[in-house]
């Protein structure tokens, strides 16, 4: 395996690949087109010398990933709402012929201003749900099992033990939510996409052309992958909550909060060296992450694989990278 550098995400019907500064977004649309975004993101922090610290920067490196894929994210969603939108004209016409008067409930869905992002969020409106959804997720999984634990110190006097429950019910409670929602259609189709994006990844790290049929054959699963990461944040936080002792429910609480950073830090740092790095240690630490990808990737179809493949062609040159990486 040799490291390309390359990552992305995936949207709705779609997937962003990044390299470097250079982004593209292709989302298969429901005519069936391949509609492409380019642009460059350096980054909210650009730069900034000490956002580059090891430590630190992957606190930097994961609100930039949030930024730039909650607009990614926007991109795509404007072509669900432009299907909604035909949809009601649709409607809209029918009723007129049915001689009814069905231009009052489309009217919303029928206008002819800019087009919204997820369906009408304005970029307010997107910010502010990513801020809830971080809220929500830091409480779910860092305040409530703290919370949980609280209750148990009538019978478990060890706060080593305390500790080390506390993270499995953090990350019960993770493999639970994860599990739950891969039952929801769209999220099963995003998660088609997410197997796309690192089957592309995975085909030309291990030396094969891109190519639909060479990608389909390529593993799911990448080390590199955020799923990788968030479970990294649970291990990481219970070896690093059982050192660290709290003597009151409300300091606990508070510690778990500000130690968030830390442990995103720490992560950061483990996960790029394992996705840099392939031998027999690198690949025990990124084995339980690729594990819990099983929930988060699933098998794409060829069509989405030809959207992942337009997306790398435009912001990587695979074939020099073939050519220098694995010479015939």
């Amino acid at each position: 395996m040799k490291y390309s550098g390359i990552g992305g995400q995936a949207v709705l019907e779609g997937i962003m690949m990044k390299n470097g500064e250079n982004y593209a977004v292709a989302v298969r649309t429901p005519e069936g087109n391949i509609e492409l975004q380019e642009g460059v993101y350096k980054g909210a922090f650009s730069g900034k010398k000490w956002t580059k610290v090891p430590f630190i920067r992957g606190v930097f490196a994961f609100i930039d990933s949030l930024i730039l894929g909650v607009r990614c994210l926007m991109y795509s969603a404007q072509f669900d709402a432009e299907e909604i939108e035909k949809e009601a004209k649709k409607a809209e016409k029918k009723a007129e012929k049915a001689g009814k008067k069905g231009k009052a409930d489309t009217e919303k869905a029928g206008e002819n201003g800019e087009k919204e992002p997820s369906g009408g969020l304005s970029k307010g409106e997107m910010t502010l749900t990513l801020v809830l959804a971080t809220v929500i997720a830091v409480g779910l999984f860092m305040v409530l099992p703290t919370v949980l634990v609280n209750f148990l110190k009538k019978w478990v006097e060890s706060e080593t033990l305390l500790a080390l429950i506390e993270g499995f019910i953090r990350l019960g409670l993770f493999l639970l939510y994860l599990t739950a929602i891969s039952r929801m259609e769209d999220i099963r189709r995003t998660y088609m996409y997410h197997g796309s994006e690192h089957k592309c990844i995975n085909c030309l790290e291990h030396g094969l052309p891109l190519t639909v049929e060479n990608v389909m054959k390529s593993s799911k699963e990448h080390k590199r992958c955020g799923t990788s990461f968030l479970f990294l944040v649970m291990a990481i936080s219970i070896l690093l909550f059982m050192l660290i002792r709290v003597p009151n429910l409300p300091l606990k609480i508070l510690s778990r909060i500000l130690l968030i950073p830390v442990i995103a830090g720490i992560s950061y740092e483990v996960l790029r060296f394992t996705g840099r790095y392939d031998n027999l240690f690198t690949r025990i630490i990124s084995r339980p992450g690729m594990w819990i990808q099983g929930l988060t990737t699933k098998e794409p179809t060829e069509d989405m694989v030809e959207v992942a493949i337009e997306a790398v062609d435009r912001v990587f040159d695979w074939k020099a990278f073939l050519k220098e990486n694995f010479p015939e």
